[in-house]
């Protein structure tokens, strides 16, 4: 059956859609950097699902180990769901480059390789789909947390530029924006409930958009709207709110 290769895998985004993608037949490799956590969401998801479910270590940042990963991976892969991700601390990153870099790497310059990588394999089987998960921040900076904004905004490009690439050889590639989710990574965040998602709705949202081979998806669905708004704000007004 083919695999459905997930970075990121510990994240609570991740889980679910593995597990609703494992329910629709598909089986499930799971890569992250939580040695300890990995087996027991791969034993938890096996059960749930009723797939095969395996699991490797990966590390986004080192991008001098995607080479051997995903040669490691390949093999009976037909997916792969990118949700490697990490809101970063924006106020110390202003002053410090270091946590900026890696803010950038770990939404966007450190996922290039391994999706390349996959780009080629998928393209060369004239079949597959690559699923990245980045976010409406990337939509317009805004002062609160234009790095991992631009980061998010930079791997929008990217997918598109996938997608233009690999429309002709087969290959799907979907570009999910996700509103504000209650996930860890936002734990202790002020979120508007009205305007809040469980990762269950994203993953529900994602397999769905995924079937009618949709290019971007923001979810929940009237997120399009809101950032519509939000994206056609003349930049002498923008500029001046606190968003």
């Amino acid at each position: 059956m083919a695999i459905m290769v997930i970075l990121g895998a510990t994240s609570d985004i991740a889980r679910a859609t593995a597990a609703a993608f494992g329910r629709k037949g598909w089986d499930l490799h799971l890569a992250g950097r939580d040695k300890a956590a990995l087996p027991k969401i791969a034993t938890d998801l096996a059960l749930r699902t009723g797939r095969e479910v395996t699991w490797s270590y990966f590390e986004a940042a080192d991008v001098s180990s995607h080479k051997a990963f995903w040669e490691s991976v390949a093999p009976g892969a037909e997916g792969v769901l990118c949700a490697v991700g990490a809101l970063g601390e924006q106020n110390k990153a202003e002053h410090d480059w270091t946590l900026a870099r890696t803010i950038l790497d770990i939404n966007f310059t450190g996922l290039v390789p391994v999706l390349s990588m996959a780009a080629n394999t998928f393209a060369e089987h004239g079949k597959g789909l690559i699923i990245g998960i980045g976010s409406v921040a990337g939509d317009r900076g805004r002062a609160a947390n234009y790095l991992y904004g631009s980061a998010k905004a930079g791997f929008a490009t990217f997918l598109s530029g996938l997608r233009n690439r690999l429309a002709t050889k087969g290959v799907h590639v979907m570009t999910i924006k996700p509103g504000f989710v209650a996930t860890g990574m936002t734990e202790g965040l002020d979120l508007p409930k009205k305007l809040t998602t469980t990762p269950e709705q994203v993953a529900a949202d994602i397999v769905a958009a995924a079937g009618k081979k949709r290019n971007i998806v923001y979810t929940p669905w009237f997120w399009r709207w809101i950032m519509w708004i939000i994206t056609h704000i003349p930049e002498s007004v923008f500029k001046r709110l606190k968003l």
